[in-house]
């Protein structure tokens, strides 16, 4: 597994862009909070820690998982925010329920990168078991949440440098 390789909290400060001027909205689901809240503290705590302004981070909540892409959308329509960090977490059960909710939080997430040309970035933890969210959002392997919201900056800063 990919994650056991790395931690997903450690990155190169020397490669993140200062976000002292970026403004970055948070979308985060509240279906499995005990592991998305805790991907959101990690992630806000990135930007903090990489100059974006406690006032520059606009974090909502939705109900879950599939909700993701529209929150973000909504966000992206309803101020202008350079970029979206899209938080959530399912976790594998029973029935194919698991297939659907990813399937359709995945395409619409990278849907909305491309209609509006600001990044959106997939802190959507997808896990066989609730273990493997937990050592994903805090636990053993760092942090999802604290590297999206860095691929967030690395990615507007990218456009800044195109356009």
């Amino acid at each position: 597994m990919a994650t056991a390789l790395r931690n997903l909290s450690e990155y190169n400060k020397d490669f993140v862009p200062n976000g002292a001027d970026y403004k970055i909205g948070i979308v985060v689901s509240e279906w499995n909070e005990n592991i998305t809240f805790n991907l959101l503290k990690g992630a806000k705590e990135a930007l903090l820690e990489n100059g974006v302004k406690e006032e520059n981070i606009h974090v909502h909540t939705v109900p879950g998982a599939f909700e993701l892409p529209l929150g973000a959308q909504m966000l992206l329509e309803s101020r202008f925010l350079d970029g979206v960090v899209a938080i959530g977490c399912v976790i594998q059960g029973e029935t194919k329920h698991f297939d659907y909710v990813c399937t359709a939080a995945t395409n619409g997430i990278a849907k909305l990168n491309l209609k509006y040309k600001r990044p959106v970035t997939f802190c959507l933890l997808t896990d066989n078991t609730l273990q493997q969210s937990i050592d994903r959002s805090g636990g053993i392997h760092g942090n999802k949440g604290v590297e999206c919201a860095i691929a967030c900056m690395k990615m507007i800063d990218l456009k800044r440098s195109l356009f």
